[in-house]
């Protein structure tokens, strides 16, 4: 973490090569979140990711360390950015229709059926609560601890762990609506 403290230290004293280093150690991790907020829309994700990083460097030289990590105070801008972009085109994200890249591994029908569940799973994500959501990529797409979940969002572990069992419920609910309207 003192590591982490000096870089960015150096990063809001306009050290290009620190604002680099955040931005690589820290890029996955934000365009993640980003995508699964924005409904799995690539470009959206990839244009609402760039201005968190715009963010970051101009919010550099204000940022002050408190208990969290920088990575918390980072998906903090990304959930200001794309709430700012719902507000200002006015609508929320319905069913994603962005292309993927296919894999090559698996054919077409397998392709295909992959799609559709990563459609539904986008569409069932996206009708959580924004903490459910929050939870939900970072623990299980994310591969965080509950620990790490509850410092990023500051929340206490207790309170991630009812989240947790909440969101899943609720994910189990609408996959299971969405089976039985699919059979019908």
């Amino acid at each position: 973490m003192s590591c982490e403290r000096e870089l960015v230290a150096q990063a809001a004293q306009g050290d290009e090569t620190a604002v680099l280093t955040l931005y690589e150690q820290h890029k996955t991790a934000v365009h993640t979140y980003v995508y699964y907020r924005v409904g799995g829309d690539r470009a959206l994700a990839e244009e609402i990711t760039a201005g968190v990083f715009l963010r970051m460097v101009a919010g550099l030289p204000r940022f002050v360390y408190r208990e969290w990590p920088f990575l918390a105070w980072l998906y903090t801008i990304a959930r200001n950015c794309i709430n700012d972009y719902y507000r200002r085109d006015g609508r929320y994200p319905s069913q994603p229709l962005s292309a993927q890249i296919p894999d090559d591994a698996a054919g077409p029908e397998q392709q295909a059926q992959r799609r559709l569940e990563e459609i539904r799973l986008l569409q069932a994500i996206a009708r959580l609560t924004e903490a459910q959501r929050d939870v939900v990529i970072l623990r299980f797409i994310e591969g965080r601890s509950v620990a790490e979940t509850a410092v990023l969002l500051g929340k206490k572990e207790g309170a991630v762990k009812t989240l947790t069992r909440r969101a899943l419920a609720a994910l189990r609910r609408q996959l299971e609506g969405a089976s039985d309207y699919e059979q019908t």
